[in-house]
């Protein structure tokens, strides 16, 4: 049996975010495997072990001490994984890291996990230092421990082709040992119907109807485009509405309005957060369009689940976009006008045009990103451990 443990995601289940879903996917499509035992860190506020999936949780207690919380939690669950791993006398196990977040203390983990016969995985996620919210200090300290977590590292494991690609240029003087496996996404359609009550309920509240909008996912921060989106939407003649469900940034939003004066288009609706994964996967169904505007980062969760859903999808052309994406979407940069004739461009497409694009998209979903195609690969990667490469 190859035992394998996860640290760095919240936890299963219950979670949503990116690397919560991937868990959770993982363990359920591997509950049946004998030759595999998953041992999941989650945060939680007292110690508490329990079954999910047929794996082994264990919860992490983690003080309040703000920003620092994340290292503090991956420090912890390492340790705890590294005693475990020595009580019950467990052979060769591997322990996969999610995120950057503790590169000062990778040299001293990598050496423990290998004196217990282990081996380290790392998925490095996308370009967190760029990301605009961190200020300048804490994206040297990304910066930094990312670099330190590739080179204490003996897989890397990169859900983007040029995630990959950047690492071995990044750090090729430490010659990374790498894979790709992408994200994955479902590809089954929403259990809900057109007449579901609840569905109707949220398009009344939020005066929408289906295919009468274009839609947006995602969290509300600057370098996902939200400024652009709506600025290019503005523009447009666009006679539907542009619908973004995203996470609350107060801030953000006065300066965007402050910019933009966008509450004068009665078009722009700010229609909140939906956790209710059918009723997300219902209102992506019914959409007209989709924007995807994310330009840091691996393989999109977002993204990934619009080509499954939505039957058009009009993409930031930017590489980590554009590689998932492939002859199955629409693609606009961000020179002033350009996405706004997108926008009327796609309005006029017909039927059968946007049927071809909804069926090349849902194909590369199928073939390359779902969720039993990325299982099947991580299958034989841990399985395979003790090779040179997983793939």
């Amino acid at each position: 049996m190859q035992h394998v443990f996860i640290v760095g995601s919240k936890g299963i289940p219950g979670s949503y975010g990116g690397y919560e879903t991937f868990v959770d996917k993982l363990t359920e499509y591997h509950q049946e495997k004998p030759k595999l035992k998953y041992h999941v860190a989650c945060k939680g506020n007292e110690f508490e072990e329990f079954e999910y999936h047929n794996a082994r949780c264990f919860r992490v207690k983690v003080p309040n001490i703000g920003a620092a919380q994340a290292i503090y939690y991956d420090i912890v669950a390492l340790r705890s994984c590294c005693r475990y791993i020595k009580y019950h006398h467990i052979g060769h196990p591997i322990v996969y890291i999610l995120a950057c977040r503790i590169g000062p203390f990778m040299g001293y983990f990598q050496r423990k996990i290998r004196n217990l016969g282990g081996k380290v995985f790392l998925n490095p996620d996308g370009h967190e230092w760029a990301r605009g919210k961190w200020s300048l200090p804490i994206r040297k300290y990304w910066k930094f421990s990312e670099q330190l977590m590739v080179k204490h590292s003996d897989l890397v494991i990169c859900d983007s082709k040029n995630i990959e690609k950047y690492i071995h240029e990044k750090y090729r003087r430490y010659t990374p040992n790498t894979t790709f496996i992408a994200y994955g996404a479902e590809t089954r359609k929403s259990i809900l119907t057109d007449d579901e009550p609840k569905l109707i309920d949220w398009y009344e509240a939020k005066g929408l109807s289906a295919n009468s909008y274009y839609l947006v996912v995602g969290r509300f921060v600057p370098e996902n485009n939200f400024e652009i989106m709506i600025r290019e939407f503005m523009k447009s003649n666009s006679k539907k509405d542009f619908a973004i469900i995203t996470t609350a940034n107060d801030m953000f939003l006065k300066e965007l309005e402050k910019k933009l004066h966008f509450r004068k288009d009665s078009r722009i609706k700010f229609v909140g957060t939906v956790y209710d994964q059918e009723l997300l996967m219902k209102i992506r169904e019914n959409a007209y369009g989709y924007f995807h505007g994310h330009e840091v980062g691996g393989t999109n969760p977002s993204l990934l689940e619009a080509l499954g859903s939505t039957n058009l999808n009009l993409l930031l052309n930017v590489g980590f976009n554009s590689e998932v994406g492939g002859n199955g979407a629409l693609y606009w940069s961000k020179d002033d006008g350009e996405l706004a004739r997108l926008i009327e461009k796609a309005d006029m497409l017909s039927l059968k045009s946007i049927k071809e694009l909804e069926i090349k998209a849902k194909e590369r979903i199928a073939d390359e990103y779902s969720w039993k195609h990325i299982s099947d690969l991580y299958e034989k990667c841990f399985l395979a451990m003790h090779e040179e490469n997983c793939i």
